[in-house]
C-alpha cells in the first residue's frame, strides 16, 4: 500500500513540473499579448488542472478500493480459516459411556458416581383400621431412615440395571429354532459381564428357568439337552442377579404366537395388581385368584418377589422331568461325608454359589466332572435339596411374569421394573 501511495505522488510531482515549465515559455514567447490571448491562456491551464486533480482523484479511489478489497481479503482468510479450525474442533466427550451390543461394559462402568437407576416409586396402600402406611413419605423420622439406608438402595438397584439390560437384548435375541442350552448360556455370558461377577460378591442369583409350556418353572437345560424353542411355545424366562446377596429376581414370558396374548395379559395384570396392593402390614391373602398368594409383612427393609403364574390347566404343579436346579440347606449343621469327591464337591459350591441355587450346567462350566454320584451323596445327607421342575398336565400352557419390590420406610420401590414389563 505504501508503495502504491508513492508512484501516484511523483506521477502528481512530474506534470506539475511540466505544466509549469510549458506556461514559462508561453509568457516568455508571447509577453506583449493581448487580453484575449491571457484569458486563453488561463482557461488553457484551467482545463489542464482539473484534468490533473481528476488523475489524483481517480488514483486515491482506486488505492481506498485497493484498501477494502484487502481488508475483506484478510477477513474472508480469517473467517475461512475460523470455519476449518471449527471443522476440525472434536465434540466434547461428556465421560457417559455408551452400552455396546450385546452388552458388554459392567454397570458399575456405566455409572462410576455409584448412583444407580431409581425403580417405580409407589405410595403404600393404607388399610383399614391400620395407619402404620400413613404418610411414610413426608414423615422425617422416615426419610432419615432412607438416607441411612441409601448404599443398600444403590446395591440392589445395580442389580436391577444388570437385569433391566440383560433381558432386553435378550428378547431381541431369542427366536424360535434356537437351542435351550445356547439360550440359557448367552443370557448368562452377557449378565456376568454386566454384574462384573465376582464369586459371592455379585454375579447370578440362581441358574437361568427357561421352561416350555406346561412347565412352569425350575428347568434349564442339562449338558447334552436337545430341546430347541419353537415357534408355538410358551417360555418363560427367569433369572436372577445380585450384589453381595442382595438379590433381584424378575421374570417374564415369551410367545411367538399371538393366540397367547390373553394369557400373558392376565398374568401380567395379576403380578401387577399383587404388587400395587403390597406393603408394611398389608397381608395379601385373595388379591384376586389371579395371584394365589399370601404374603404378610410387619418389618421395614425387607424384600419381596411378587411371583405370578398363569395356566390354561388345571392350575396345580407337580415336580417332573429331569432335574437341573440344586440349592444347598442352609439350616443343616455339620454332616460328616465319607466320600472325598463329595467333600471337594461341597468345598466347590460352598466357594462359588453359598446358599444361591445352582444347577449342573455351572459345575460343567467349573471344570467339575464325573460329580453325579457325589451331587446324590449330597442331596441324600441332606446338605442339598434338589428343585426339579415344576409342571402342570401335559398339553397345557403356563406364563410368568415376577418383579422384586424393596419396603423402605417411606414408600415401595419396584426395584426391577422396566420400560418393557
Amino acid at each position: 500500500m505504501a508503495d502504491t501511495s508513492s508512484v501516484a505522488d511523483e506521477t502528481v510531482k512530474n506534470e506539475n513540473e511540466e505544466q509549469e515549465n510549458e506556461d514559462d515559455n508561453e509568457v516568455v514567447n508571447d509577453e506583449e499579448g493581448t487580453e484575449a490571448s491571457q484569458k486563453k491562456k488561463n482557461k488553457k491551464r484551467k482545463k489542464k488542472t482539473e484534468d490533473l486533480e481528476g488523475k489524483v482523484n481517480g488514483v486515491a479511489d482506486d488505492l481506498e478500493k485497493q484498501k477494502i478489497n484487502d481488508a475483506q481479503g484478510k477477513g474472508a482468510s480469517k473467517e475461512a480459516g475460523e470455519g476449518q479450525k471449527k471443522k476440525k474442533k472434536k465434540k466434547k466427550n461428556t465421560g457417559q459411556r455408551q452400552q455396546t451390543s450385546p452388552p458388554t461394559i459392567p454397570i458399575s462402568e456405566l455409572f462410576p458416581d455409584g448412583n444407580y437407576p431409581e425403580g417405580e416409586i409407589m405410595e403404600y396402600p393404607v388399610v383399614q383400621d391400620c395407619t402404620t402406611a400413613k404418610d411414610r413419605m413426608t414423615n422425617e423420622e422416615k426419610r432419615a431412615l432412607d438416607r441411612a439406608n441409601n448404599y443398600i438402595y444403590q446395591e440392589v438397584r445395580q442389580a436391577a440395571e444388570a437385569h433391566r439390560q440383560t433381558r432386553k437384548y435378550m428378547k431381541e435375541y431369542i427366536k424360535p429354532g434356537m437351542t435351550m442350552i445356547d439360550i440359557c448360556e448367552t443370557l448368562e455370558t452377557s449378565a456376568r459381564k454386566l454384574i462384573n461377577e465376582n464369586k459371592l460378591e455379585a454375579g447370578l442369583a440362581f441358574p437361568t428357568g427357561c421352561s416350555l409350556n406346561h412347565c412352569a418353572a425350575h428347568y434349564t437345560p442339562n449338558a447334552g439337552d436337545p430341546t430347541v424353542l419353537g415357534v408355538d411355545d410358551v417360555c418363560k424366562i427367569d433369572f436372577g442377579t445380585h450384589i453381595n446377596g442382595r438379590i433381584i429376581d424378575s421374570a417374564f414370558t415369551l410367545t411367538f404366537n399371538p393366540k397367547y396374548d390373553r394369557l400373558l395379559q392376565a398374568v401380567k395384570d395379576a403380578t401387577n395388581t399383587g404388587i400395587k396392593e403390597s406393603g408394611i402390614d398389608v397381608r395379601l391373602c385373595d388379591v384376586g385368584e389371579r395371584i394365589q398368594e399370601v404374603m404378610e409383612s410387619y418389618e421395614e427393609m425387607e424384600f419381596y418377589a411378587i411371583e405370578t403364574f398363569g395356566s390354561t390347566g388345571k392350575g396345580v404343579v407337580h415336580d417332573d422331568m429331569e432335574t437341573s436346579h440344586y440349592m444347598k440347606n442352609f439350616e443343616v449343621g455339620y454332616v460328616p461325608l465319607r466320600v472325598q469327591k463329595s467333600k471337594q464337591l461341597l468345598s466347590v459350591i460352598n466357594q462359588n454359589f453359598g446358599t444361591l441355587a445352582f444347577c449342573r450346567r455351572w459345575l460343567d462350566r467349573l471344570g467339575q466332572t464325573k460329580y453325579l454320584i457325589a451331587l446324590k451323596n449330597l442331596c441324600d445327607v441332606g446338605i442339598l435339596d434338589p428343585c426339579p421342575p415344576l409342571c402342570d398336565t401335559k398339553g397345557c400352557y403356563t406364563a410368568q411374569f415376577e418383579h422384586t419390590i424393596l419396603l423402605r420406610p417411606t414408600c415401595k420401590e419396584v426395584i426391577s421394573r422396566g420400560d418393557d414389563y
